[in-house]
């Protein structure tokens, strides 16, 4: 367990995506190296990266000019412009820590940073080169197209274990793991974007809101990618200024980026960044905006799968024990981040935390004492709106299920934290199996692609629809999958569809608050098919707000019955369930 203080910190401005002329497609192809450093300068970055098309013949370029002119100075053959451009040099790269890097062209033509140390020799990265199948031609010309190439999971593995930083390019546009239009399934795309080996995901819309957002995608909330990935934006340079392309804006060096949190700048500290549950140490820089506050941001999101909110931590009215059980529910769920200081009513004004050492203290004893097995917790002290809170960082447990007291087990569902019932808990263990088996495993095999396909097998299949399309069930909400009266008392059997739990013996009394929704739906208000919204077999019934979100009851048809799924949240409606969704706010306000 660590309290750390972000306030040793500082914020750079980093660009992990800069081509050079050595890339074959670069605009300025005659413009001498230091130019790029000029323009980094001139735009406040701190940090970039060479990333040229499957080589590292830019940086390793530069550094040869620098070499040569160091030998001239030394050897007192330099002449006064070399003089002059060496200072240039020492002085630009005392400002602008420049690492070695490449965009490797994978399988299918996905693009994959792969990011070094400035330590790292150059034939060492280009050997990871070549093992990926790069042609030595390739490696000379800087060209995009590398033909026959290794698969986007054994680049990020070669990456890591190289000691580079691996990260998925641009993603949700041309050549990235997330594009459209290929017919890929499920655990591939999955595996393409949560793999352990992975260390951040480059978005073009990371500025952006709502619910179509690529950020929004990968917080964590999302049932098929449980993972919580670190996000950032790069300029993807292939020009000293920006420059139109048709319809398409091409930025120049530094004029799309991220600022990073770090402790001091380095490779090193980017690299220790994506290796922590932080999430908030990213964020886009705009030059024209306010500072991003995060916390404000998350709480206009409000309570969810993977954060909540509480005021104080007093053990009377049982505050402490709330929060304690929302370590355990994130440990046993998706991880996830807990704010102490201010409720989860955005209208309400920010409490702070007083004495904010003593209260860490306590919770750190407290979640030491009662929680079982050990967890790894981050807990620090942030500021908003004049105000001290406390952020409580909880991991992925992969030691499940997480116990308070050796057996109180919870498990977050949505914005609810609950004691988990029988069949959940025998879902945790199966999961903690899981990571145990794939301790040490060769990346082609992840604890979170291993635990979607338990998922996958508890669930029902998709069923056929009116034209001959497979269209599988929404990825949350609740069906009520039987029910059997017994003893004057009716027992339902409740299949959670986020999970895959099948739960059986649930009473409308013992049910937790969307089971009973669902209970209560079913037995009062059954579906009328002539007032379905349907399209193509599957429907909507009704839309309505829970706690300031929107949920829906859908239906679907199969082999002539209906099955209905209650309380689905829009994180769960994909594919052909997007169609009934509500307008965005988000994105009607932005």
């Amino acid at each position: 367990m660590a309290n750390k203080n972000n306030n040793r910190m500082q914020w750079y401005r980093v660009d992990l995506h800069v081509h050079t002329p050595a890339s074959a497609d670069y605009k300025d192809a005659d413009s001498p190296y230091i130019e790029i450093l000029r323009r980094a300068e001139r735009r406040g970055i701190d940090i970039i990266a060479f990333t040229d098309h499957n080589t590292v013949g830019g940086y390793a370029a530069m550094m040869a000019e620098i070499e040569r002119l160091n030998f001239l100075e030394q050897t007192g053959r330099a002449l006064a412009d070399e003089l002059r451009m060496l200072a240039e040099y020492r002085r630009l790269l005392d400002k602008v820590l420049v690492l070695p890097g490449f965009e490797f062209s994978a399988t299918f033509g996905f693009h994959v940073l792969g990011i070094f140390s400035p330590d790292t020799s150059m034939r060492y990265i280009e050997h990871v080169l070549l093992s990926l199948n790069v042609p030595p031609q390739v490696l000379d010309e800087g060209n995009p197209a590398a033909g026959s190439t290794a698969d986007v999971l054994e680049a990020y593995r070669m990456i890591d274990e190289a000691g580079g930083i691996a990260i998925a390019a641009h993603i949700n546009s041309a050549h990235g793991v997330m594009m459209r239009g290929l017919n890929f399934g499920g655990q591939t795309r999955i595996a393409y974007t949560q793999d352990r080996h992975l260390h951040a995901l480059e978005l073009t819309d990371m500025h952006k809101r709502g619910r179509a957002s690529t950020r929004r995608f990968f917080d964590g909330t999302k049932p098929e990618y449980p993972r919580r990935m670190h996000m950032i934006q790069g300029s993807d340079a292939h020009s000293l200024d920006t420059f139109n392309e048709g319809k398409n804006v091409r930025f120049g060096i530094g004029e799309r980026v991220t600022e990073m949190l770090l402790q001091d700048r380095s490779f090193e500290a980017i690299k220790s960044l994506f290796a922590s549950t932080d999430f908030s140490r990213t964020r886009p820089y705009n030059p024209d905006k306010k500072p991003y506050d995060f916390i404000l941001a998350a709480r206009e999101e409000g309570p969810s799968l993977v954060q909540s909110f509480h005021e104080s931590i007093e053990r009377k009215g049982g505050k402490l024990h709330n929060v304690i059980a929302d370590v355990c529910a994130f440990a046993n769920t998706n991880g996830g981040t807990i704010y102490v200081g201010l409720g989860r009513d955005k209208n309400q004004s920010v409490v702070g935390v007083k004495a904010v050492s003593d209260a860490i203290k306590v919770l750190e004893k407290e979640i030491s004492r009662v929680l079982s097995p050990e967890l790894g917790v981050d807990i620090d002290t942030q500021e908003t709106q004049g105000k001290q809170i406390i952020r409580v960082l909880v991991p992925y447990g992969e030691d499940r299920p997480y116990a308070i007291n050796d057996n109180q087990i919870y498990v977050r569902d949505e914005g609810e934290t609950s004691l988990a019932v029988r069949d959940e808990i025998v879902n945790l263990v199966r999961q903690g199996l899981v990571f145990l088996r794939t301790e040490g495993n060769n990346g082609t095999e992840t604890p979170m692609v291993v635990a979607e396909a338990i998922r996958e097998e508890i669930l029902p299949t998709s069923t056929v629809v009116d034209d001959n399309t497979e269209i599988a069930p929404p990825r949350a909400g609740a069906e009520i999958a039987d029910v059997e009266d017994r003893n004057d008392t009716r027992y339902y059997m409740v299949r959670d569809l986020r999970n895959g739990n099948i739960v059986k013996n649930v009473t409308r009394d013992s049910a937790r608050r969307l089971w009973h929704y669902a209970i209560r739906q079913f037995e009062g208000n059954p579906v009328k098919e002539e007032k379905v919204q349907w399209s193509n077999g599957i429907g909507l019934w009704r839309r309505y707000k829970k706690g300031g979100q929107t949920r829906y009851d859908l239906v679907q048809r199969d082999n002539g019955k209906l099955r209905i799924y209650y309380g689905v949240t829009e994180n769960g409606m994909t594919g052909p369930w997007e169609a009934f969704l509500a307008p965005d706010e988000d994105e009607a306000n932005s």
